[in-house]
């Protein structure tokens, strides 16, 4: 599997919610880099840290966050970057906005996540 595939994988695991797949690619010792100013940003070192937070974003937007859309995976050795859509729905409010997922991948696993929006204020808005 290239590492194309593997963040292809990750995207399909991610929007059907298969938490099996997701645990097979992300490592265990995955550090994941959230971006903004509001109660989920900051570095997260290790898989039980981003359950943490991933859990806690689904439980603040009612299940509704989600990737809505995956366009282009552009490769350069072990980092693939991922041109997203991404939205959300918590309390009449609504978050959607493309952005960039950064994935560096090494054998066969998910290392290091970035995230990037498109729009910094709305996503910290949103999430407080």
């Amino acid at each position: 599997m290239t590492n194309i595939d593997i963040a292809k994988a990750y995207i399909k695991a991610v929007q059907t919610g298969d938490q099996a797949a997701l645990g097979a690619l992300i490592s265990p010792e995955v550090i994941w880099h959230q971006p903004g100013n509001n109660q989920f940003s900051g570095t997260k070192n290790g898989i039980a840290e981003f359950g943490a937070m991933f859990g806690a974003m689904m439980g603040v937007s009612g299940g509704s966050f989600g990737i809505t859309g995956a366009h282009r995976y552009m490769a350069n050795g072990d980092m693939v970057a991922i041109e997203i859509e991404f939205a959300a729905m918590r309390n009449g409010a609504t978050l959607k906005q493309p952005g960039i997922d950064m994935l560096r991948i090494a054998g066969g696993q998910i290392f290091e996540v970035w995230l990037f929006s498109s729009d910094p204020a709305q996503e910290d808005a949103f999430w407080g």
